[in-house]
């Protein structure tokens, strides 16, 4: 969720003057999100930054830098791993939680519980995938079920995890099928799904799966672990998702939040992540990621719709950026998805382009450049026009915006490395263990 997406997303909302919702807040700032080994950051080194506190190498989740990609031995050392900010709320007896639109093992969310020298372990089928050893490198689906973070969200938990979104596949065998008749993927013939269950009936909890939207909006009050996985993959873009299935963004929020924010809580933890937003511009579809943008929106507008700013801090930020430029010359009101106007070549030229990406198309024959027609670019897949031909569109160096709102969001004004956030989360809940910091917090009236 690069700064031209958000501002684009305006436009796309209905004009150059909207706001998403969590542009209100009061404090904002800029996040640097380089990995230690690259310029330009994917999701799992940022992931273990913005959760876990450190800057680590590309590839690598919940882990320090002195693990290298595909490294097991190094990444099973204790002292190389890295506890995520879910982790010391758990700690302090604090429920937790995850909520994404991408697969729950995918990079993003394994940032809170797991520990791995490769993001795509998803399940064992995935590391003997790459020629890794199942006995030496625990896949990240496992490492939800059997880890102690992952273990411990209400929704997965002794506080409370809740997991809510894709990715069943990589918690059945290959041969067990789900809900919706689609075969799993895992080759040791564990079905984590049941795990999860057994573990919580053997803790005398209570607990609920559901795989799809009724049940998801009919889970019991008392319901304190809360496991959702609705699709095989990602869940579906929201243009395209099944309204009467597939739970929206900001309903996967709000039942999260309803899981979590118990009465008598002492304090929660969640995770929402809008992760079609990146998945939409890695293959150059505009359309579908502000749009995606603009379902994140809703999410943080339903969060701060149900919890109390004077004792709830909502942070906003972005792993990464994206090469997708807002530009040109184009009249005020004018549709984001058109042209900005005419080139030097005397071709109309579009508002939105990216860097790189599927999106190039080759100069013909003749030298001219290519042009898409305004029906092309009414298609939901329409790729953007890149500069340089990738299969995938690449990620953004550039920093990323920080909005705060809530109690000490005062502190993430100015330009900050993306691992300083965890720490201001830390001391703005008091479960960092580096500082005392309950004579900072005044007490609620």
């Amino acid at each position: 969720m690069s700064i031209p997406t958000i501002a684009a997303t305006r436009v796309y909302l209905g004009g150059e003057e909207k706001s998403l919702s969590f542009e209100q807040f009061p404090y904002t700032g800029l996040s640097k999100t380089y990995c230690v080994d690259h310029q330009t950051a994917d999701s799992a080194c940022s992931a273990t930054a913005y959760l876990g506190g450190v800057k680590a190498n590309l590839g690598t989740i919940g882990v320090t830098a002195a693990v290298k990609q595909k490294n097991c031995s190094a990444m099973n050392m204790k002292e190389n791993q890295v506890d995520s900010i879910a982790r010391l709320f758990q700690l302090k007896g604090k429920r937790t939680g995850v909520v994404t639109t991408t697969r729950v093992t995918h990079a993003t969310p394994a940032g809170i519980y797991a520990h791995t020298s490769e993001r795509d372990w998803e399940s064992d089928t995935d590391v003997m995938n790459f020629n890794g050893d199942i006995t030496q490198c625990e896949d990240i689906a496992h490492q939800l079920i059997f880890g102690s973070t992952g273990r411990n969200l209400n929704v997965i938990l002794d506080a409370l995890l809740i997991d809510l979104g894709g990715g069943r596949k990589n918690f059945l065998p290959r041969e067990v099928q789900d809900e919706d008749g689609n075969s799993g993927d895992r080759s040791d013939g564990v079905n984590l799904i049941e795990e999860w269950k057994r573990y919580r009936e053997s803790q005398g909890q209570l607990y609920e799966y559901v795989w799809n939207r009724e049940r998801l909006f009919n889970v019991k009050e008392n319901t304190e672990y809360l496991l959702g996985l609705f699709q095989p993959d990602h869940l579906n873009y929201n243009l395209e998702r099944d309204p009467q299935t597939q739970p929206s963004l900001e309903e996967m929020t709000e039942a999260a939040l309803r899981v979590l924010d118990k009465p008598g809580s002492s304090g929660y933890f969640l995770l929402v992540e809008g992760g079609r937003i990146d998945t939409a511009h890695h293959l150059s579809w505009a359309r579908k990621a502000l749009d995606e943008t603009a379902e994140f929106s809703k999410a943080v507008q339903k969060a701060l719709s149900l919890t109390n700013q004077q004792d709830t801090l909502i942070v906003v930020t972005s792993d990464h950026a994206h090469t997708m430029s807002y530009a040109g010359y184009a009249a005020r009101g004018s549709d984001v998805f058109g042209y900005a106007g005419t080139a030097s070549d005397e071709d109309p030229y579009t508002i939105l382009n990216y860097a790189n990406g599927p999106g190039y198309k080759p100069f013909m024959a003749t030298g001219q450049r290519y042009v898409p027609s305004l029906e092309e670019m009414n298609n939901l897949e329409f790729q953007w026009p890149s500069t340089v031909p990738k299969k995938k569109e690449t990620h953004g160096a550039d920093d990323v915006a920080i909005f705060a709102n809530g109690p000490w969001s005062h502190l993430f004004s100015g330009v900050m490395e993306e691992n300083v956030i965890p720490y201001l989360i830390g001391l703005a809940s008091c479960v960092s263990p580096y500082i005392k910091c309950e004579d900072l917090h005044p007490k609620l009236p």
